[in-house]
């Protein structure tokens, strides 16, 4: 137990144990303000996001909490657009050989009309520990929906684990049930402003917002803040024909610094 648990210590709280962990370097470098947001990490944030992706996409992304190099988080995520809809696929895997969390889900998004996406996902959540601790696994429940009541204004909500299911070997604890709201709004085609509120099941509401702007050409630049505590970020976001690089640090007022990157690649 010495051997492992002391780094796993470092997260707060409320991220531990059964965090549902957010990925995407692009909704990192925003606050993680992203639940109104269309594109593949839509598979985490919101799957009612997926319905707008035209093109098969599949992507990679790593994070190191405050540069623990214990504390590292890495997700894969796949869109396939199929008749009605787009399937999403992801994986996501934090932790090291002797405790570590894992989640796989399946995702499904699709529109109906032209201003209302809507999208459900089920996931099976996995805990291991080491030394007769045991393993776990159970499985969870997500939805959402984003409509867009005006030209470029989008607004979306979203629910985690309604249901609260338990995790078996932290003494049954619930995993956590989380609710998010949120408005987003374009100016122009490159200019992006986005705001949330969350509610995690017995935590005070999280309010997040952030900034997206595009600029010289294939370009972006990112920035957000979150509460509860403040968490700052900024990031950089690159597109090359088909392939599309994200670049996010956070910093979290106690702890420090995270780095994110993610990397994707339209297949077609």
């Amino acid at each position: 137990m010495v051997v492992f648990f002391p780094a796993f210590f470092f997260i707060p709280q409320k991220s531990f144990p059964g965090a549902n962990y957010p990925f995407g370097s692009r909704a990192a470098a925003m606050g993680n303000a992203a639940v109104t947001t269309s594109d593949l990490w839509s598979v985490h944030h919101n799957q009612a996001g997926l319905a707008s992706l035209s093109a098969i996409q599949a992507g990679f992304h790593y994070e190191n909490k405050f540069l623990v190099p214990d504390l590292g988080l890495q997700a894969l995520a796949l869109a396939v657009p199929a008749s009605p809809g787009t399937l999403g696929l992801s994986y996501t895997r934090f932790g090291i050989s002797r405790y570590y969390e894992s989640k796989l889900g399946l995702a499904f998004g699709r529109m109906f009309g032209e201003k209302i996406s809507a999208g459900i996902g089920i996931n099976y959540l996995y805990t291991y520990i080491a030394d007769d601790y045991g393993d776990s696994g159970s499985l969870s429940v997500e939805g959402g929906f984003i409509t867009q009541p005006f030209d470029g204004v989008f607004v979306a909500a979203h629910i985690y684990n309604p249901t609260r299911m338990k995790n078996v070997v932290h003494y049954g604890v619930p995993f956590p049930s989380i609710m998010r709201m949120g408005i987003a709004a374009f100016a122009g085609d490159r200019i992006l402003a986005a705001a949330e509120a969350m509610k995690e099941s017995g935590r005070k509401t999280v309010f997040r917002a952030g900034l997206e702007m595009g600029f010289q050409g294939p370009f972006y630049l990112r920035a957000g803040v979150a509460s509860g505590p403040v968490q700052t970020s900024f990031g950089l976001g690159y597109i090359y024909g088909k392939l599309l690089a994200d670049l996010a640090f956070t910093n979290h007022q106690q702890l420090g610094y995270s780095p994110h990157i993610s990397i994707s690649y339209i297949l077609r």
